[in-house]
C-alpha cells in the first residue's frame, strides 16, 4: 500500500521508513562516489589523449598509430562525461560549457572574428573542439556545409606546424585536463545538490529528442567522429546509473507506480539504440523534415528511432520517461524539469 505524503513548506513527510533527510544523505553520498569514479577516468582518458599527441607537425601516414590512439582515448572521454552530463550540467555549467559546448555554441559567444587558433586553450576547448581536430580528416560533407555558414568559421585541420602541435598537446588538451581535475576536485557531497541533480537527468532525457533532430543538420553533437548514437548510448547508460540511486527512496514514496514506467521507459530506449549496429545514427533521409516528416521517411530506420524517441522522451505524454521521471520530482520535492 503506498505511503501518502504531505508537503509542508519545502520538506516532504510521510509515514513510516527513513525520513527525506536520511534518503538525502544517503543518495548524496553514493552519487559523490559514483560520478567521482567516473571523473577520475575522464581526467586519466585526457592524460592519455594528450600522452599521445605528437609533438611535431602531423602527418596522416607517419602518425596513423598516435592519431588511433588519441581517437581510441578521446571516445574514454566521451563515455566517461556522457555518464555523468546529467548530473554535472547543471550544478557546474562553467564546466560543462568548458568541457563539452559545441564549435557553433563557442562561435555564438565569440563573435563574427571567429577562433583564430583552433590549437590554443583559448575560444573553442573541450572535448569537440580537441574532436574536430582528431577527426578532421574524415568530418561529413552536411558538417562542413552546416559549420563553414557559421560566422567566424574556420576549417578543422591537423596541426601543420610544431607550433601548432605543441599548442594542441600542452594548451587545448592541457585545458581538458586541468578542467577534469578542477571538476573533480569540487565534486564534493557540500556542493552536491541533488535535486538540481536529478532535474539535469531529467533534462538530458528530454534531450535525446533534440539530439537525433539535430543529425539532419549536421549540427549533432559528436558530428566529427559520426558517433552520436554512441553518445546517446552513453547518455542512457549513465542516466540509468545515477537514477538506481534514488530508487529506494521513489520506492518508499511512490510504491514502484512511476518508477515501473521510468524503468521500463529506459529499457526501451536501451533495447532502441542497441537495435543498430554501429555508433552513428541511421543516415538521414535526403527528404527529411522534423517539422513535417513524411510516412516514407518515418518508415526508415532513421525515420523509425526518431519517432521512437520522441515518443519514449516527450515530457507532455503520460507514461513517458520525461513525464513520469518529473512525476517523482513532485514527490521528492524537486524542481521539475521544464522544456525552454
Amino acid at each position: 500500500m503506498k505511503c501518502t505524503a504531505l508537503f509542508a513548506a519545502t520538506t516532504l513527510f510521510a509515514c513510516g521508513g527513513k525520513s527525506d533527510s536520511e534518503f538525502r544523505a544517503e543518495v548524496t553520498a553514493a552519487m559523490h562516489v559514483s560520478i567521482a569514479t567516473e571523473l577520475a577516468t575522464l581526467a586519466a582518458a585526457a592524460r592519455e589523449l594528450q600522452a599521445a599527441a605528437p609533438t611535431h607537425a602531423w602527418d596522416a601516414a607517419a602518425d596513423a598509430a598516435a592519431i588511433a590512439a588519441m581517437k581510441t582515448a578521446w571516445r574514454k572521454t566521451r563515455v566517461a562525461y556522457e555518464h555523468v552530463e546529467g548530473a554535472i550540467a547543471p550544478i557546474f555549467p562553467n564546466f560543462d560549457a568548458s568541457m563539452d559546448a559545441r564549435y557553433d555554441d563557442y562561435l555564438a559567444e565569440i563573435g563574427p572574428a571567429g577562433d583564430a587558433n583552433l590549437f590554443d586553450g583559448e575560444g573553442a576547448t573541450g572535448m569537440h573542439s580537441i574532436e574536430r581536430i582528431v577527426f578532421s580528416a574524415e568530418i561529413r560533407g552536411e558538417v562542413i556545409d552546416f559549420e563553414s555558414a557559421l560566422p567566424g568559421y574556420k576549417a578543422a585541420a591537423y596541426p601543420s606546424t610544431e607550433a601548432e602541435a605543441m599548442a594542441f598537446k600542452t594548451q587545448l588538451v592541457q585545458r581538458l585536463v586541468a578542467d577534469a581535475d578542477a571538476l573533480a576536485a569540487q565534486w564534493q557531497p557540500a556542493a552536491i545538490d541533488i535535486g538540481a541533480a536529478y532535474q539535469g537527468l531529467v533534462g538530458l532525457m528530454n534531450e535525446q529528442a533534440e539530439k537525433v533532430n539535430k543529425a539532419a543538420t549536421g549540427e549533432e553533437e559528436s558530428r566529427y567522429a559520426d558517433v552520436t548514437l554512441f553518445d546517446l548510448r552513453n547518455n542512457l547508460d549513465g542516466t540509468r546509473a545515477v537514477y538506481e540511486l534514488f530508487r529506494d527512496w521513489v520506492a518508499e514514496r511512490d510504491g514502484g507506480e512511476a518508477d515501473g514506467q521510468i524503468i521500463a521507459r529506459l529499457d526501451a530506449l536501451a533495447q532502441l539504440y542497441r537495435g543498430h549496429a554501429g555508433d552513428a545514427l541511421p543516415p538521414v533521409p535526403a527528404t527529411w523534415s522534423s517539422d513535417d516528416p513524411t510516412a516514407a521517411d518515418l518508415a526508415t530506420p532513421f525515420g523509425v528511432m526518431w519517432q521512437r524517441v520522441h515518443e519514449e522522451v516527450d515530457p507532455n505524454v503520460d507514461g513517458s520517461v520525461v513525464f513520469e521521471m518529473n512525476e517523482i520530482a513532485a514527490l521528492l520535492g524537486f524542481p521539475e524539469f521544464v522544456e525552454g
